[in-house]
């Protein structure tokens, strides 16, 4: 999914703030009832990073359609504890895979 430049500022921000060891992790939580996802993801956020204005910007991406979580970028320790959060599913570094090209490639 494509990311806004904003997003990508925001990201490098975060990071600043984090630390080096720092990595986008995607965390997958429960559908909010009574809530917009986005402000769920935040207020989840807030918790383990101690305001909502740090949480807006350590947050890289909320998914609210197939499945509900966000992509922030954190520390070893602010993993730890977001995955004691309730409502937390589950957390998972962020990966990007390459597709293979070579001389059998399709076209």
């Amino acid at each position: 999914m494509a990311e806004s430049t904003d997003a990508t500022k925001s990201s490098s921000a975060a990071a600043a703030a984090a630390g080096t060891d720092a990595a986008v992790h995607i965390v997958y939580t429960e559908r909010p009832q009574d809530e917009q996802p986005e402000a769920y993801h935040i207020r989840t956020l807030s918790k383990v990073l101690g305001s909502e204005e740090a949480a807006k910007e350590a947050l890289i991406y909320s998914y609210k359609t197939a499945a509900s979580g966000f992509s922030a970028k954190l520390t070893p320790q602010q993993v730890a504890e977001i995955s004691k959060q309730p409502g937390v599913l589950q957390v998972v570094p962020s990966r990007t895979l390459q597709l293979h090209s070579g001389p059998g490639k399709l076209h």
